[in-house]
């Protein structure tokens, strides 16, 4: 029973297939590692009638939008590059200040090169 059970759950996880460009915040990833841990901890079967929901598009054919638009108007494509994890490191990029990424480039790595940096600027003749 339970063995039928969780292969019914690994066809239905199979649906969400896993997106490298989001790692890290992939659903389909997310989903396996939910149901191994709900499969360990007995709390299957509303997760299942749930899931299944979900990928019937239950709720979407239960509550229509009159149009398939969003606020900004950018279309499904936009979005997933947009959303995709290289994208959103490069906004986090921008974001910084002038001083950050001086910090970062210019600031030691390791407690090593910390004290390597500390004795070359003792080591220097004043002028």
């Amino acid at each position: 029973m339970a063995a039928s059970r969780y292969r019914r759950f690994l066809k239905l996880c199979e649906e969400w297939p896993v997106d490298e460009t989001k790692r890290g915040r992939d659903l389909g990833a997310y989903l396996r590692q939910r149901v191994a841990q709900a499969f360990r901890e007995g709390e299957n079967t509303q997760m299942y009638k749930s899931l299944a929901r979900l990928h019937s598009n239950y709720y979407k054919h239960k509550y229509p939008r009159p149009r398939e638009t969003s606020f900004s108007g950018l279309s499904l494509e936009e979005y997933k590059l947009i959303l995709s994890t290289e994208a959103l490191e490069e906004f986090k990029e921008m974001n910084k200040s002038m001083w950050k990424k001086l910090q970062e480039k210019f600031a030691p790595k390791s407690p090593e090169e910390m004290h390597k940096a500390w004795a070359r600027s003792l080591s220097r003749p004043r002028t």
